[in-house]
């Protein structure tokens, strides 16, 4: 039986893992922490959004983060000191502008593929993790922003998903809870929300139940091919396996480069809270369909009735998870402006690193040598995307060990 080892215990990780298992493969799952879906999966915006798959690379993201250049709380910020890891990754970002339109159209499609998967692997696992099908509604502040939305909408539509533009009335009625001047929304109904972290641990869970052996508190430290194989050491214990699936996030262009790949992942830093809606008033005032504001490029999504959790933000500094007091208050503020009914006492703060390839999409498949494998640089979607991509590398891992 193929030996394979899948490296990296989130979302992105704890899938591949799965869809291998699910194939007769014998997987190694490794993971630094002592638990799955400690970082980037640990607390994100909860959206499972296929109506956010519009790439990046626009003018538009580059006139906003040279406007935006001088805000400390600006929902884009890039940090003016340079490193060639920034650069090289801005000028491929640049370079990859041209395919702004395929890669929204392929990111859409994609989306909408996961959906199946990780619902089927949900209930066939009996994973608890607070799916709310309730849709998503992108609300805009003006009419620029909602007729830049038009143009998107078209993409989305070419890509498979249908989404619907509403109008103020409109939106208070799918949103009654709301507050504040709009000028009008954009509704996908077949968009949903779930907690990320309850998700990767069930599945994590079921994991084990189908005999993939996690080593959890494994940091690896090298990766180099042997005879054919990939000899992986983790604190100074080294394995052969058949194949290895890098699905590491922030971590995966070291590794990548170990063994000669250039994966140019760079860590794009996204902040969130969780609002306790520990009192029924809270409760009552909180939204129930999630909510994404294009002016504030914040998302917010209701976990269970007694949570809200909100996020967003993109910050380029480097590998630096440090929560930010600047950074966190204007979540804070959203809260208090959008839903002044909500008690905003008992709020936890997080920050994670997106692992966030140039042309934003995610790389997926063999690397340069043969048993090399990638499932990584999922930027912001990796929620969304995580099990449409790991169909996809596991369906290519488990073809070469037929052979």
């Amino acid at each position: 039986m193929t030996r394979v080892a899948v490296l990296g215990g989130g979302i992105t990780g704890v899938t591949t893992a799965y869809a291998l298992a699910k194939r007769g493969v014998d997987v190694t799952l490794i993971e630094r922490h002592r638990y799955a879906a400690m970082e980037t999966s640990y607390a994100n915006g909860g959206q499972l959004s296929a109506s956010h798959a519009e790439v990046w690379n626009h003018k538009a993201t580059i006139l906003n983060a040279l406007k935006w250049m001088a805000r400390r709380d600006a929902p884009l910020l890039l940090h003016p000191w340079p490193s060639w890891h920034k650069l090289s990754w801005f000028a491929e970002f640049l370079a990859a502008m041209p395919g702004y339109e395929r890669n929204t159209i392929t990111t859409a499609r994609m989306a909408i593929a996961a959906r199946e998967h990780l619902f089927a692997w949900a209930k066939e696992e009996n994973i608890a993790f607070d799916h709310r099908r309730a849709g998503i509604l992108h609300v805009y502040r003006d009419q620029r922003g909602f007729e830049r939305a038009a143009e998107v909408s078209r993409l989305l539509a070419q890509g498979g998903l249908e989404r619907r533009a509403v109008t103020r009335q409109e939106m208070r009625a799918i949103e009654p809870t709301l507050q504040g001047e709009f000028y009008g929304g954009y509704y996908t109904d077949s968009d949903s929300t779930g907690d990320i972290h309850k998700f990767t641990s069930g599945l994590a869970d079921a994991c084990v139940r189908r005999g993939v052996a996690c080593r959890y508190g494994a940091q690896v430290t090298a990766l180099a091919r042997e005879h054919g194989k990939v000899r992986v050491t983790m604190d100074g214990e080294s394995t052969l396996f058949d194949a290895v699936v890098i699905c590491a996030g922030t971590a995966s262009r070291t590794l990548a480069a170990s063994l000669g790949d250039h994966v140019n992942v760079y860590p794009v830093k996204g902040y969130s809270i969780t609002v306790q809606l520990d009192d029924l008033a809270s409760r009552a005032a909180a939204p129930s369909v999630s909510l994404l504001d294009d002016a504030t490029k914040l998302v917010s999504s209701r976990l269970g009735e007694d949570r809200l959790r909100v996020a967003g933000t993109a910050e380029f500094n480097g590998f630096n998870d440090d929560i930010r007091a600047d950074r966190i208050r204007p979540l804070l503020q959203w809260v208090e402006q959008c839903f002044p009914g909500i008690n905003t006492r008992k709020v936890i703060p997080w920050a994670g690193l997106r692992p966030m390839l140039p042309d934003m999409l995610p790389k997926v498949g063999p690397g340069k040598a043969p048993g090399v494998y990638y499932n990584t640089g999922h930027g912001h979607l990796g929620w969304t995307l995580a099990a449409a991509t790991a169909e996809m590398v596991a369906q290519q891992v488990a073809a070469v060990a037929r052979n």
